[in-house]
């Protein structure tokens, strides 16, 4: 009871307590009118881009919601967005060109390396079956997760088949340009055998290098802007190309594994059983499952492929890392 009477639900007219944030008989907000008007500050204080002054609008909505409440949830989400701005290096036009060009030191070698490799990139776009066929697993995607997602889903698995084409046409090996099929990935057709296990583990690790470097630029995009979506991309290629290097079949990592010793692959299960370890990613008790398959049941090779374990490691711990990026909202 108030001096004005018993407070009443503006919708059922049920009597509330004065602590009562929703009706308990028509569930409606009981501060309806006032939320409405503290959102309307916090987009006019959005659109300004006060981000003190709409943390503040923010944090006075939150006492008239429930913890249960859906808006509840969106305005912590956008709360943590405010937070990852003001963390971000500097303020205004010059602190952004600070923190742009720190972003490129710390991840200039994935940036040169996909910029060196541009007119090899854009070689694989002139071709129509290459083109259209990634155009049509853009649009399968898109129907499930958006198009931000799916463009940069399928732009960065023809990085990863772009690398294969480009460690065959150092090797003079003739092959066809990538061909995209939805949700099973991307293939380069080889229309001649790798001369040796040494060639075949360079065309198998190539792949996932290139892919690599892109999830490494996603990363670094991601750092700067914020976007989860550009996040996703980078964590979902780290997923995609953790994969390709379980040592099976005509998977990267097998083709890498055919030219190992023993020792390597022993060192290699070693790494990949750490990883799994330290970070709990659950695609690398596949790879890990993977490695044992191949340390036991099938033979090893007799000369030792220096190159292809140190690859193989790193990709792994790169791997693993860009594979825990944590994101405040999942974008597909």
């Amino acid at each position: 009871m108030t001096q004005d009477g018993p407070v009443k639900c503006s919708r059922c007219e049920s009597v509330l307590d004065e602590a009562a944030l929703v009706c308990p008989q028509c569930h409606t907000l009981c501060h309806g009118a006032e939320l409405d008007r503290l959102a309307e500050r916090a987009r006019a204080f959005a659109m300004s881009e006060d981000v003190s002054e709409e943390r503040q609008v923010l944090e006075r909505m939150l006492r008239f919601l429930p913890a249960a409440a859906a808006q509840h949830e969106a305005i912590t989400r956008r709360q943590k967005q405010l937070d990852h701005q003001s963390r971000r290096p500097g303020m205004g036009k010059l602190a952004g060109l600070g923190a742009v060009a720190m972003l490129l030191w710390k991840f200039k070698f994935a940036l040169v390396f996909l910029l060196s490799k541009g007119k090899l990139l854009l070689l694989g776009l002139t071709k129509a079956k290459t083109l259209f066929s990634m155009l049509f697993a853009m649009g399968a995607y898109w129907t499930i997760w958006g198009w931000p997602f799916a463009i940069g889903f399928v732009l960065s698995i023809y990085v990863h088949e772009m690398g294969h084409v480009a460690a065959l046409r150092r090797l003079g090996i003739a092959a066809s340009a990538p061909m995209f099929i939805p949700f099973v990935g991307a293939f380069v057709r080889l229309h001649q055998a790798p001369r040796s296990a040494r060639e075949d583990a360079v065309i198998g690790l190539a792949g996932p290098v290139y892919g690599t470097a892109a999830a490494l630029l996603c990363l670094g995009v991601h750092t700067m802007t914020g976007l989860s979506v550009v996040g996703a991309i980078a964590r979902t290629g780290a997923w995609i190309n953790l994969f390709n290097l379980i040592p099976v079949w005509q998977l990267d990592g097998g083709r890498g594994f055919n030219a190992m010793t023993a020792k390597q692959r022993n060192i290699l299960t070693a790494v990949v059983a750490g990883a799994w370890f330290f970070s709990g990613e659950n695609m690398l008790l596949l790879v890990l499952i993977g490695c044992a398959y191949r340390l036991f049941m099938t033979s090893s090779a007799e000369k030792p492929d220096d190159r292809a374990t140190w690859t193989y490691g790193a990709l792994v711990v790169v791997l693993t890392m860009l594979s825990q990026i944590q994101l405040e909202e999942l974008a597909p």
